[in-house]
């Protein structure tokens, strides 16, 4: 059986530029591939690298959705349904939102494939694909795959050295999606031992690690930092603001070569914090943990949300202002956006608060629901000042480093990636993707 699996192109922000296209493949599609057996073709094409190719017919065609790809996929759906080619949608969006998939394909997929994905294949092959697949048990992970790098023109993206060791997250904040009921809640890491292979199989000394959070289980990082020590990588991660509370695993991070870290801080504001249920962050604790983070030599992505309930107009320069003072080095910045299928979504929609359904626009930098004190377009507006005002020269200056060692890679990614981040990505065009790639794995930061 030919099976084609498909990443639709994604939606860029208005701070975005074509790199973040190109940032890293679909690992979700490239487990697919190595668990797919030998029997069966399979290739991948990701739209985001290149134009697909829309004149075969393959026996199945599968398309990973995230919100803001939904509607593109949707088309490629109902394109290839139209030529009678059965079609599966998965993937984060389709997960929370499986009746409304069904509208535009054969089958879904919900949630983890490792213990569906062979009867799917199998269903597939004797035209009796059932409308949905979902493991009432979570995968095992000691089972997950190497992705099957093997399959994708590696050349094409900046980073191809990534990757999960884990699934899931302890934590269910409101706006996140693992507040939906889908998921199976056990934050779980995958055996010491076969992230080990995974890294050496790279054949790289900068790694990065995707997970939603690396320190959900402290015992298993503890024993997974020692056991990478003696590797001499360079490597970033997502952990959770509680990192705080286990100064001894910051320093076995920084020894292990630890260069900087991605932390959902997500508001200045404690009232927002408390009330998205994000109960792991303490507001009173931020400007020691960046102190902290700072003295090891390791740098700071700050992600900020902004549009809570009890932000008003005066959170954006409240924050810029926080954000110079502690010289936070990189800061990711979202509009509050209720995903469907999240218990804000769902609280929202309760309120009449919900006023976009087009889920092109759900892609955190457009307002898509009623703020309570400030105007849609004070919002928006913000937000976009905000980043200007953050990647300004005369912020860059004011937010240098300390560290000497953090000097050169923050300089080079404000520069490059952010202020002359469309400029730099129009030349890369031209084939110098490459050597870009080397230098963004340079800078050794956790990029969302």
């Amino acid at each position: 059986m030919k099976v084609k699996l498909i990443q639709p192109k994604m939606s860029l922000r208005p701070m975005d530029s074509e790199f973040k296209r190109l940032m890293s493949p679909s690992l979700s599609l490239l487990v697919l591939a190595a668990l797919t057996p030998k029997e069966h073709s399979i290739i991948i094409e990701d739209e985001n690298a290149n134009p697909l190719y829309l004149e075969d017919s393959p026996d199945l065609v599968g398309i990973t959705v995230n919100i803001d790809t939904s509607n593109r996929a949707y088309q490629i759906a109902e394109y290839y349904r139209k030529k009678k080619v059965p079609v599966i949608l998965g993937g984060i969006h389709v997960s929370a939102n499986p009746e409304e998939a069904l509208q535009f394909a054969d089958s879904v997929c919900i949630g983890e494939a490792e213990n569906v994905w062979r009867y799917i294949l199998s269903d597939a092959s004797i035209g009796q694909l059932k409308p949905k697949y979902y493991s009432m048990t979570m995968a095992d992970p000691s089972k997950i795959p190497i992705p099957r790098w093997s399959i994708i023109p590696s050349r094409k993206y900046l980073y191809t050295n990534i990757i999960v060791a884990s699934r899931g997250c302890p934590f269910k904040c409101e706006f996140c999606y693992n507040s939906c009921e889908y998921v199976h809640h056990q934050y779980r890491n995958r055996p010491i031992a076969n992230v080990l292979e995974e890294i050496k199989l790279l054949k790289t000394k900068h790694v990065m690690f995707i997970d939603d959070n690396l320190i959900g289980d402290i015992a298993w990082t503890r024993a997974f930092i020692k056991e990478i020590k003696p590797l001499g990588l360079k490597w970033n991660a997502a952990v959770s603001a509680n990192i705080l509370n286990h100064l001894d695993l910051l320093d076995q991070m920084q020894e292990s070569g630890c260069q900087s870290l991605f932390i959902g801080f997500e508001s200045i504001n404690e009232q927002s914090i408390q009330s998205v249920k994000k109960f792991q962050n303490k507001r009173g604790n931020y400007e020691r943990l960046i102190d902290e983070l700072h003295k090891r030599g390791i740098m700071v992505n700050a992600s900020l949300v902004f549009g809570f309930d009890h932000d008003s107009p005066q959170v954006f320069q409240k924050t810029l202002d926080w954000l110079v003072k502690n010289k936070v080095e990189t800061m990711t910045a979202h509009i509050l956006t209720p995903y469907p299928g999240t218990v804000l979504y769902q609280r929202f929609f309760a309120e009449g608060r919900i006023i976009d359904f087009d889920l092109s626009h759900y892609n955190t930098s457009n307002v898509v629901f009623t703020p309570k004190q400030m105007t849609q377009e004070e919002l928006l507006k913000g937000y976009l000042w905000i980043y200007k005002e953050f990647y300004s020269f005369k912020n860059i200056f004011k937010r240098i480093p300390d560290h000497p060692k953090q000097k050169v890679p923050y300089i080079l990614f404000s520069l490059f990636y952010r202020k002359f981040g469309k400029v730099i990505s129009k030349i890369a065009s031209f084939g110098f993707m490459n050597s870009l790639g080397r230098l963004a794995r340079k800078l050794s930061y956790h990029i969302e």
